[in-house]
């Protein structure tokens, strides 16, 4: 595959993830999820945008925490990429088909139930979402500032502004399972990065 202009060479960019860098995670991402997402639009027309981005996030994702099992000799990094993109976009149509079966239909008379459903997520659960208090500010917004732009914005509302789900989703005019699925996956990129450092 043909590397954007000024950008490093694959093979560079995947040494230096290797070790850690996230900034090389960065560019592997803004030079690859073009043609990823044409690929899985190619593969998947049924797909909408919305679990176009949600699998092109979660294979990177995939790809950045695999990323000492590529073997540059046996495949490019973007035929490894789509390879983990085509399993990912399978087990979530099946994940999803899954969900779909189980689906209760909730009464719409019942409020209080909503505004559960409604905060959802919005607890700080995750051992991730304590580095603001285990470390300090700066630290997390390096790690933030490591994320591709698609996830940045968020995850600094959430992480380091400390805003809920419900208030990103309106503030940013977005669809709050978007908001959550963002913030999930910009979670799960920070731990990577984390662990790349120990």
């Amino acid at each position: 595959m043909m590397e954007k202009p000024g950008s490093k060479p694959t093979d560079e960019l995947v040494r230096r993830a290797i070790i850690g860098d996230g900034t090389a995670f960065t560019e592997l991402w803004d030079t690859h999820i073009g043609s990823l997402r044409s690929y899985l639009k190619g593969e998947m027309k049924h797909l909408d945008d919305f679990y176009l981005d949600d699998i092109c996030s979660r294979s990177f994702e995939k790809a950045f925490r695999q990323i000492r099992s590529f073997d540059p000799s046996r495949s490019q990094f973007s035929t490894w990429l789509r390879r983990i993109a085509r399993n990912t976009a399978l087990d979530t149509i099946d994940a999803e088909s899954r969900a779909q079966s189980r689906l209760v239909s909730l009464d719409k008379e019942n409020e209080h139930r909503g505004q559960i459903l409604d905060t959802i997520g919005d607890e700080s659960a995750t051992p991730l979402e304590q580095i603001v208090e285990e470390e300090d500010a700066e630290k997390l917004e390096s790690y933030i500032g490591g994320l591709p732009d698609l996830y940045r914005t968020v995850a600094r509302m959430r992480l380091l502004d400390g805003l809920q789900y419900k208030e990103i989703a309106e503030e940013l005019c977005m669809e709050l399972n978007t908001v959550r699925t963002r913030i999930r996956r910009a979670k799960a990129m920070i731990e990577a990065l984390k662990a790349g450092e120990d």
